[in-house]
């Protein structure tokens, strides 16, 4: 990858994120805006629109920080663990999914059913599963558990600072940008670096044609 597609990937996965932010701070904090809007405030409107989108962009640079620290992760973990590596991940991701339900129910001393901690790892598993599917038909079976590692792990490493916080709105305004731009750079990633499928197909195509012309 060479420095024009770093900074485009930098780029765009900042936009991404200042905008899954700014989105979800309409349903997360939707006084923040109509407060401003009767009466209407614009000076204040504008203020409350660039927080949020900064809190955005900033949840991207956590995002982009975790998805390098991961492929530095998957490629040591590949040489310490060689073909043992897949193993470990499914046990590192069953690890975190119960660290999602177990930590932040003692956390909240019982006020909160178990119930609704059980939904939210399942709904951050099930989310990773899908990507993970579509990065592997995209490219090739092996790349699922390593997708799901960064979808579920990775993530959810990055989403500690949201998680500590006193109730749950920050919570939810830090989730949907990482998982927002975790999915982006996961799915583009291939595309950057010509490791998908379809140069696979391309040699396929290039040998078919040259043993044709032989023949």
């Amino acid at each position: 990858m060479n420095s024009r597609k770093w900074v485009g990937l930098f780029v765009k996965t900042l936009l991404i994120g200042g905008a899954a932010g700014l989105l979800t701070s309409f349903f997360v904090k939707p006084a923040y805006y109509t407060n401003n809007l009767d009466p209407f405030n614009g000076f204040e409107l504008i203020g409350v629109v660039l927080f949020f989108l900064g809190l955005g962009f900033v949840f991207s640079v956590i995002s982009q920080t975790g998805f390098f620290a991961y492929l530095f992760i998957n490629r040591f973990g590949l040489s310490l663990f060689r073909t043992f590596w897949p193993t470990v991940q499914v046990l590192l991701i069953a690890f975190v999914v119960f660290d999602l339900i177990y930590f932040p129910y003692t956390g909240v001393n019982g006020d909160i059913s178990i119930v609704w901690f059980i939904l939210m790892a399942a709904a951050i598993l099930a989310y990773g599963w899908i990507i993970s599917e579509i990065k592997a038909r995209q490219t090739n079976r092996r790349a699922f558990i390593p997708a799901l590692f960064l979808m579920v792990v990775m993530t959810a490493i990055e989403w500690v600072p949201g998680l500590r916080t006193s109730g749950t709105d920050y919570a939810w305004l830090m989730i949907i940008p990482l998982l927002a731009c975790n999915t982006y750079q996961l799915l583009i990633l291939h595309r950057l670096t010509g490791s998908g499928k379809s140069d696979g197909n391309a040699n396929q195509t290039t040998s078919a044609k040259t043993s044709t012309k032989k023949a």
